[in-house]
C-alpha cells in the first residue's frame, strides 16, 4: 500500500441519516386536542414602531437632535400568527425518517480510505451500536425542544408519538433540556427503535411527533422566521415561513433541536448553556461563538482524521461525537490545494 493511500479523500461526503419534514402548525383547546384542530395562517401586520436603536453619540447628547430623530416614524409590515380566542393550544406535527448506513459514504474517491473507515465505523456499530446517540435524540422528542420560542410560558406540553403502530404520549416537563438521564420505560422503547434503525437491524423507521403546547387564548405563536436574502424583495421586515398556507417550522430548525445532543464539548460544564447542537465546529450563531476550536483539536474534522484512519481517540465521547456529525450528514473530503 502506497503511503498516501489512506489520506483523507478530497471527495467524502455523507447523507443526512435522520431526516425531518416540516413543522405544521394547528389551533384547537386542550380538552379537544386529539378530535380537532385548525391550521394557522399568518398575518399580516402593518405597524408604527418608534427608533429604539443605539444611536450616535452626537445625537444622543443633543436634546433637539434626539427629538427630531424619535419623531421620525418607524413604520413596518410584519407577519405574525396567532391562536383564535376559542383555542388555547399549539399543535404542531412532524414526521422524523430514521436511516442506516452511516458505515457507508456517499460519494468517496479514495478506495483504500473507504475500507478502513468502513471498519472502524462497523466496529462502532457492533460494540455501541448507536445506543448512546439514540438515547439523547428519543429524549429530545420527549422534552419537545423543537417547539423552540412556543415551549416558553407553556402551562403543559404533551409529545404523542406515533411508530409502528403503537402511541406514546410523554409529558414533555418530565424531561430535561438540560441533561439526558431518564429512566422512562417508553423514552428507552423509542431509543431501541432508533437504535436498530440507524444500524441497519431494521430497514428505516418513521416516526410521527404531535406536540401539544397550552399556551393561552390568542396567544401568539411563532414559526419559523425567512432569511430572505434578496433585501429588495417585498416590504415587510419580518417574514415568516408557511406552506401552502399553514404556519410552518423548518426542518432545519427542527433537525437543529433534534441534534442537540452535543454535551462532550470541553467548556460545557463552564459555559452555562448546557447541550449544543452537533456541528463540526460546535457552532452556536445565536452566541456568536465554536465550542469545538481546531486550536484546541476538538473539532470534527481532526478527530474524525484520527479516527477514520484507525487512531483511537482519547475516550467514547470524541467516538459518539463524530459518529453523531457523520449522522447529521455533510461534505467533508480535504481540499487537494492543502
Amino acid at each position: 500500500m502506497a503511503k498516501n493511500d489512506l489520506n483523507i479523500p478530497t471527495v467524502l461526503a455523507f447523507e443526512k441519516k435522520i431526516v425531518l419534514s416540516d413543522g405544521y402548525m394547528y389551533g384547537t383547546t386542550w380538552e379537544e386536542r386529539f378530535k380537532k384542530a385548525t391550521p394557522l395562517a399568518l398575518i399580516e401586520k402593518s405597524v408604527r414602531g418608534t427608533i429604539s436603536n443605539r444611536l450616535k453619540t452626537t445625537i444622543q447628547n443633543d436634546p433637539i437632535k434626539l427629538n427630531a430623530e424619535v419623531e421620525k416614524p418607524n413604520l413596518q409590515k410584519v407577519d405574525a400568527c396567532a391562536l383564535s380566542l376559542e383555542q388555547d393550544t399549539l399543535k404542531l406535527s412532524f414526521t422524523i425518517k430514521v436511516l442506516s448506513g452511516v458505515e457507508k459514504p456517499s460519494a468517496c474517491n479514495n478506495e483504500e480510505f473507504y475500507k478502513n473507515y468502513y471498519n472502524v465505523a462497523q466496529r462502532y456499530i457492533k460494540t455501541d451500536g448507536f445506543k448512546k446517540l439514540a438515547e439523547r435524540y428519543a429524549i429530545n422528542i420527549a422534552n419537545g425542544r423543537y417547539l423552540w420560542r412556543n415551549r416558553v410560558g407553556a402551562e403543559k406540553i404533551e409529545v404523542v408519538v406515533s411508530v409502528n403502530e403503537k402511541r406514546i404520549i410523554f409529558n414533555a416537563f418530565e424531561f430535561s433540556l438540560c441533561n439526558f438521564e431518564s429512566d422512562n420505560q417508553d423514552v428507552k422503547e423509542l431509543a431501541i427503535l432508533i437504535t436498530d434503525a440507524l444500524c441497519g437491524k431494521s430497514p428505516y423507521l418513521l416516526i410521527t411527533v404531535d406536540a401539544y403546547a397550552l399556551i393561552g387564548r390568542g396567544q401568539e405563536v411563532y414559526p419559523s422566521e425567512e432569511l430572505v436574502l434578496d433585501k429588495g424583495r417585498g416590504d415587510k421586515s419580518k417574514i415568516l415561513y408557511d406552506v401552502n398556507g399553514v404556519a410552518a417550522m423548518h426542518s432545519q430548525k427542527l433537525g437543529n433541536a433534534l441534534r442537540t445532543i452535543d454535551t462532550w464539548y470541553p467548556e460545557c460544564n463552564t459555559a452555562n448553556i448546557g447541550p449544543i447542537a452537533i456541528e463540526p465546529y460546535g457552532a452556536v450563531t445565536n452566541l456568536g461563538k465554536a465550542y469545538r476550536s481546531p486550536k484546541d483539536k476538538v473539532d470534527f474534522y481532526t478527530l474524525f482524521d484520527k479516527y477514520a484512519l484507525g487512531e483511537s481517540l482519547t475516550n467514547k465521547e470524541q467516538e459518539h461525537y463524530v459518529m453523531a456529525v457523520l449522522v447529521r450528514g455533510g461534505v467533508f473530503g480535504q481540499s487537494s490545494k492543502e
